[in-house]
């Protein structure tokens, strides 16, 4: 089997295609867009060394496996492209993101007040991934007001930094360390 090229040179003066084959320049918003969703990705991976539970580590191969299609489909240039059908999110995938934040939430205490990043290494970089979520769907809707996305994959990337929040309190009760709350009286 012929090894492919890693390198194709066609970036090298700062445009890059689309799904289709569309150049863009490499600072569109689309990229920024995907970019980020990868760059995200990149970091659930590291976030998926520190977790302990069979069943969170298996969902969250499943977040990343989704987070795939997400930059697929906001790569494709649909003016020029039809969307491939691994590239869509559906209600279903919004559900089972809810089913699993209830999942989670039902074996936490309810909350009191704010909680702070951190507590063990495992939920500061859920937290760390949480705030890039949060950056992908502002990318994301900043692209929408510019091309359709669609409303089920917005709701998903929303949901998704809720699931990140649920679960960095998962792992600190999962590593038994304890939540850091605010101190609203901050001088």
């Amino acid at each position: 089997m012929k090894k492919s090229f890693i390198y194709t040179k066609t970036g090298d003066k700062g445009t890059t295609s689309l799904v289709g084959g569309t150049r863009v320049p490499k600072t569109h918003i689309r990229l920024e867009a995907y970019g980020t969703v990868d760059e995200l990705n990149s970091n659930l991976g590291v976030l998926a060394t520190f977790l302990s539970d069979k069943q969170d580590r298996m969902f969250m191969q499943q977040v990343q496996d989704k987070l795939f299609a997400v930059g697929s489909h906001l790569a494709t240039d649909r003016e020029q492209t039809e969307l491939n059908a691994a590239s869509v999110v559906h209600r279903e995938d919004v559900e089972v993101m809810e089913r699993e934040i209830d999942r989670l939430d039902n074996l936490l205490p309810s909350l009191s007040a704010f909680i702070l990043p951190g507590g063990s290494r495992g939920s500061a970089v859920c937290h760390v991934c949480r705030t890039v979520c949060r950056r992908a769907e502002r990318r994301i809707l900043a692209l929408a007001e510019q091309v359709e996305i669609s409303s089920e994959l917005m709701a998903y990337v929303n949901r998704l930094s809720d699931y990140l929040f649920v679960l960095s309190r998962k792992m600190n009760q999962d590593e038994k360390k304890e939540e850091i709350f605010w101190n609203n009286r901050c001088k």
